[in-house]
């Protein structure tokens, strides 16, 4: 009579292997079972898949798909597919599975849905339990114990069919209220979002960290090209920042998950708290401050020995379309500098919210801690932001020799338009401190924008000319060897040239030094526009620029020079800097114009683009949307988008809704709009 019990000990007891496949075509089973779904390998189970840990069951045709829900701790994909003899096959074990969530997951009984009059949509496959005695409901458990101790619902059994509350009609797991769920029980006090900004940038910061440490040392550890010195230099100064940060990030995580009661440790106020954590690691990073001095000397030891080697320049390119370097290599090199402004902007905001509080001391210590590093390193910091400024839009010019030469800083880059004897022709200007540079999109390869000409600054004069040339927003540049009348494409960008150009010009005269020629030496490229030679490339030149974004080579195409040029718009150094300190992580829900539902997205705000991804555990994005040009609103009541937190963001015909976690979230969603260039219909 021990039945139950020794059924209770055989693994294989009751559970039905179904033949399936793995994507590499490996030969498995697929079962389930009260515990929730098992593979197995011949007889041998391999994996299980706790019912808690299964978020979506669907299947394609052919193809049974599993969504697991996010686990920092697990190596496997949020979603696993595998490979079955037939649809029927997959619909046949999808019902099982139904069928086993609602019988041992289920704690009471839904609410029965009305049933469509003409048309219905999905699956109407329902499940309804077979198993009575003596007219009540017999729980596998037990009459008063479930599978984890909660007391389920007596049901009657002439009631309505049972529908698992995971899955909806078709099949997919039910996530409409879970984040609506999720947000009410979480913390509500201030500085719990601010600790939840602390992890979700800090996550961030460790994928950008890794792809120099890890990514980039992988790539130039096939090939022994690098220096040694270099190689050291690189090691030295940036593996003990990584595993620093390791660390503290893994202190984060557990302090929020304690702050949230997810673990079995919380006691209300002793870890309610973040400012412990930073302390910490900011009095850790003091000691380190040496090696983010060198940091500066990494970037331009690296570009030195770039220059001296042929193939060390190839494989750097080649290691910058790879999809895990998202951005240029240099600035992943100046990340651990630009962290130091985050801690500082996230402490002064802490500190702003607390007291009186328990840990205001420690975040108030941790503030003049970093206050001092960001004091000590902000030479540098500014020093090695222009180097590397100059560095990428080197990449971006052709016909332009040294750009990088000590004493010039960059001030601007955008479009104006050029009058010439054809009418206004679109270019991309540069302004450095001691010329302005102008240029057009090529047909190189990269997307490069040759240089058609340079004004020094030195001597140079400008006035608004629009009544002279009748030209909306124009003004006329007067130097030393030719003028140069252009146009922007607003009141607002005319304004920020004038000011920039003519700010430039009182300091390189200040400086009393005349400018440097930055044309390439060769016969073809020193041809001015009076020669005749340049201009005449115009129309084939503008054709091209006409194609859109996506359109372009994977390395060069997004670049801000390329945005710029696409949206008709300008960003200055000040505004590099801005973006630097406003960068910005976490998720997000996603909504098109035509769209009906939100999609959760893991979103990475930095370099004035949105980069998206699935989770926070991807390597690299998915896509990326550039901002510049964007205008940032929130939705009017005739779009009737019924949901709190949500901001809009739009460009000509382009329209994205976006929707924060939290008032505090949507708060800080603010320095999106600063980066845009539309600022006048900015609601909040």
């Amino acid at each position: 009579y021990q039945l139950l019990e020794m059924a209770r000990r055989l693994e294989m007891y009751g559970v039905r292997l179904h033949p399936a496949k793995d994507r590499e075509g490996t030969k498995l089973s697929l079962a389930v079972s009260h515990i929730g779904l098992l593979v197995f390998q011949g007889h041998t189970k391999i994996n299980a898949f706790n019912w808690s840990k299964v978020r979506k069951l669907s299947f394609k045709r052919k193809r049974f798909l599993i969504k697991l829900r996010p686990d920092l701790n697990s190596a496997y994909q949020d979603t696993l597919e595998f490979v079955m003899a037939s649809r029927d096959c997959c619909k046949i074990f999808w019902k099982i599975c139904v069928e086993y969530h609602a019988f041992f997951r289920l704690f009471e009984e839904p609410k029965p849905k009305a049933k469509a009059v003409l048309f219905t949509r999905g699956s109407s496959f329902r499940f309804s339990p077979p198993v009575m005695v003596n007219g009540q409901k017999a729980f596998p458990f037990g009459p008063s114990q479930s599978s984890n101790g909660h007391q389920p619902s007596p049901i009657n059994a002439h009631s309505s069919p049972l529908s698992s509350p995971l899955f909806t009609d078709a099949g997919y797991v039910r996530t409409d209220d879970e984040d609506e769920v999720r947000r009410k029980k979480c913390p509500t006090d201030k500085a719990y979002f601010i600790a939840k900004e602390l992890l979700t940038t800090e996550r961030t910061f460790q994928k950008d960290l890794a792809v120099i440490t890890v990514w980039f040392q992988a790539v130039l550890g096939k090939e022994d090209i690098l220096p040694d010195s270099v190689r050291t230099l690189i090691n030295t100064n940036y593996d003990p920042v990584y595993q620093l940060h390791q660390a503290f990030l893994k202190e984060v995580e557990q302090r929020l998950q304690q702050w949230e009661g997810r673990s079995n440790a919380h006691i209300k106020g002793d870890y309610q708290r973040v400012g412990d954590v930073m302390l910490k690691n900011i009095q850790g990073l003091k000691q380190l401050t040496s090696l983010l001095q060198r940091h500066g000397e990494v970037l331009v030891e690296l570009e030195r020995s770039c220059r001296a080697s042929q193939r060390l320049q190839e494989l750097c390119r080649e290691f910058e379309q790879q999809k895990v370097c998202y951005l240029s290599l240099n600035m992943f090199l100046l990340r651990p500098l630009h962290r130091l402004l985050h801690y500082k902007l996230i402490l002064e905001r802490l500190c702003k919210h607390y007291p009186p509080h328990q840990d205001f001391r420690d975040s108030r210590a941790a503030l003049a801690d970093i206050s001092e590093m960001v004091l000590q390193l902000q030479g540098t910091m500014m020093k090695m932001e222009n180097i590397q400024k100059l560095l990428e839009l080197k990449k971006d010019l052709t016909g332009i020799q040294d750009l990088a030469i000590p004493g010039r800083e960059f001030i601007r880059l955008g479009c104006l338009s050029k009058l010439s004897g054809k009418g206004l022709q679109q270019r991309m200007f540069f302004l450095f401190s001691d010329s302005l540079v102008y240029t057009s999109r090529g047909m190189t390869a990269d997307n490069q924008f040759k240089v058609h000409g340079q004004l020094p600054l030195y001597g140079m004069t400008i006035r608004e000319s629009e009544d002279e040339w009748g030209v909306p927003h124009s003004f006329t540049l007067f130097g030393q060897r030719q003028s140069v009348v252009v146009a922007a494409s607003c009141v607002s960008e005319m304004v920020k040239w004038m000011e920039d150009i003519r700010m430039a010009v009182v300091l390189v005269e200040q400086s009393n030094r005349p400018s440097t020629d930055l044309l390439s030496t060769s016969r073809s490229d020193r041809k001015s526009p009076e020669e005749g030679g340049v201009e005449a490339e115009s129309e084939e030149e503008l054709s091209a620029s006409r194609s859109s974004l996506e359109r372009q080579s994977a390395q060069r195409g997004n670049t801000t020079v390329h945005v710029c040029w696409h949206r008709n718009t300008s960003v200055s150094m000040v505004d590099f800097s801005v973006a630097v300190e406003n960068q910005l992580s976490g998720n997000l829900l996603r909504k098109f114009k035509n769209s009906n539902g939100w999609q959760k997205l893991w979103v990475v705000f930095t370099n004035f683009s949105l980069f998206f991804y699935k989770s926070h555990q991807d390597d690299y994005p998915l896509a990326s949307l550039p901002l510049l040009g964007y205008s940032l609103t929130v939705p009017a009541e005739t779009e009737n988008i019924q949901k709190d937190y949500v901001f809009k963001l739009h460009f000509k015909s382009h329209v994205y809704y976006f929707r924060s976690e939290s008032q505090y979230t949507f708060q800080r969603s603010v320095p999106l709009a600063t980066c845009c260039v539309v600022l006048s219909s900015v609601v909040w």
